[in-house]
């Protein structure tokens, strides 16, 4: 009797994990008889059918499918027409549909995540059906009204996708939102200012909780190069601003010493002068320091000076080791998160800078035979 039972356990335990493998997608269509419904994965760089059936007369149909390591998108296919639903675990998803319509006139059962994504197509698909009515036939006044209605129709679908990614960032409704197009173009966009916050979110919580997902790496990544790219592109506006100043060549720079004394750059105006960024609890900043030691004593008496930024985090070591010093060296308690780094489009340290007599940056170095070559050209 005891083993029978054991026998039964086992049995049922076995039966229940291999029902927890899989999901079920199932249901009906309406006035679909005869026709092909496709069952498919839609991955993220291809659609893949994974099962298909001639429909009945009652229209009935269902598919079964290994579940998913991480959450991913399904879709049905009928005649071109296409239902997305999304799978988080071991789903028995019903959706009944009819022929006509079949893309936005379905009910669906069995997944929260896949309503969302319902209600999300379904406002997309609104949009999309006003941009295809605008034609050559209308009237510049009759495009530019449904043009003002089609943007007014985004705001509140992007209002509501909003709420959605805020409430849950890690759902698969919310990684929809970011991806869906109105005329191939994206609504969401990490390179958009309003938008990044959003596509943020979402990246930081799919690679948080499922690292190893190439969803997750793919949403990463495009969210990481657009922070790069707007980065890159304040560097070269800052930049730009820098040499274009007719007046001061230069932003001007104002730090405590090492005595606590408020430095400023432009106090030392008129002078050939070194902006260096360094780094003293560098090791090879030991080097570097011996050769402008080298610099300064050469020309410092034929009107050359050294202005340097320390961004060390350590303030007592820091002043132990420019104690020293015989240039003016100042610190930003900021360390590398100075504004300084950005007004001067630091991205690597030790770099300097030549301010002429005329308080105009000539250019930015990295050496210092090359540092040497400027003062020698600019004295």
């Amino acid at each position: 009797m005891k083993k029978s039972l054991l026998f039964l356990l086992i049995i049922s335990l076995f039966v229940s994990c291999n029902q927890k493998n899989k999901f079920r997608v199932h249901g009906k269509v309406i006035d679909g008889a005869g026709k092909i419904l496709y069952f498919e994965h839609n991955g993220l760089t291809a659609t893949v059918v994974l099962d298909s059936v001639k429909l009945g007369s009652d229209g009935e149909f269902s598919f079964k499918s290994v579940r998913p390591k991480y959450p991913d998108l399904y879709r049905l296919r009928l005649n071109g027409n296409i239902i997305t639903f999304g799978v988080d675990s071991c789903e028995n998803i019903s959706v009944d549909a009819k022929m006509n319509n079949f893309a936005t006139d379905y009910t669906l059962t069995g997944s929260e995540t896949s309503l969302q994504i319902q209600k999300l197509r379904k406002s997309v698909m609104n949009i999309q059906t006003k941009v295809n009515q605008i034609n050559q036939t209308m009237t510049v006044v009759e495009q530019n009204a449904k043009i003002a209605d089609i943007e007014k129709d985004i705001d509140v679908h992007k209002d509501m996708a909003r709420k959605l990614i805020l409430q849950n960032p890690r759902s698969l409704a919310a990684y929809f939102a970011i991806y869906q197009q109105i005329n191939n173009t994206y609504l969401f966009s990490p390179y958009q200012k309003e938008d990044k916050p959003y596509c943020a979110a979402v990246a930081t919580s799919f690679t948080t909780f499922m690292p190893e997902y190439e969803r997750s790496k793919n949403l990463y990544n495009l969210v990481i190069d657009a922070i790069k790219q707007e980065r890159n592109q304040k560097e070269k506006q800052t930049w730009n601003q820098i040499l274009s100043k007719a007046d001061a060549g230069y932003i001007n720079i104002v730090l405590p010493d090492n005595k606590n004394v408020e430095r400023k750059l432009s106090s030392i105006e008129g002078k050939v002068v070194l902006i260096d960024f360094a780094i003293y609890e560098t090791k090879q900043n030991a080097d570097y320091t011996l050769s402008l030691r080298d610099l300064y004593k050469k020309y410092h008496n034929r009107g050359f000076e050294i202005f340097q930024i320390s961004v060390d985090k350590d303030k007592t070591a820091w002043q132990q080791a420019v104690e020293t010093i015989p240039w003016i060296c100042v610190r930003d308690e900021n360390g590398q998160e100075t504004k300084y780094l950005d007004s001067y489009n630091v991205k690597a340290i030790p770099t300097a800078f030549i301010l002429n007599k005329k308080g105009v940056i000539v250019g930015r170095y990295n050496s210092i035979p090359e540092i040497q070559a400027a003062v020698e050209k600019n004295l």
